[in-house]
């Protein structure tokens, strides 16, 4: 395979009763163009109840209408396509009345059509 595997830096943290997951990714470019994913340390229970996409600055803009997922074990989207049609120049913020809950899992984060070699930060909170 030729081209730059895409990178996900993840931090976890914990602050009281909230959990909170920073995803810092970069997409991959030719035969992993625009994709990026890593999967978290530890695993999590709880309800998602946020999600803030931050599209990198003026030279690493992703793609208009990027996707991104968070697939716990058995592969189901708790985002439940909240994370799908990212804006590539604003901060977006989805709040809980559109994700669900993760029981237990490690969870694992991906970004598709990105474009290549762009950039974003995308940060997950569950309580």
């Amino acid at each position: 395979m030729a081209g730059t595997l895409g990178v996900v830096t993840k931090t976890e943290t914990t602050h009281a009763s909230v959990k909170k997951i920073v995803f810092a990714w970069t997409s991959g470019d030719g035969d992993y163009a625009g994709a990026a994913s890593g999967t978290t340390t530890a695993a999590y229970d709880g309800q998602i109840i946020g999600l803030t996409t931050i599209p990198g600055g003026t030279t690493f803009v992703p793609t208009d209408n990027y996707d991104i997922t968070l697939k716990d074990s058995e592969g189901h989207d708790v985002l439940l396509g909240a994370g799908l049609d990212r804006d590539d120049t604003n901060t977006e913020h989805v709040t809980v009345t559109s994700m669900a809950g993760v029981a237990g899992s490690k969870l694992t984060f991906a970004v598709a059509a990105a474009g290549d070699l762009n950039t974003g930060v995308a940060i997950v909170y569950i309580r």
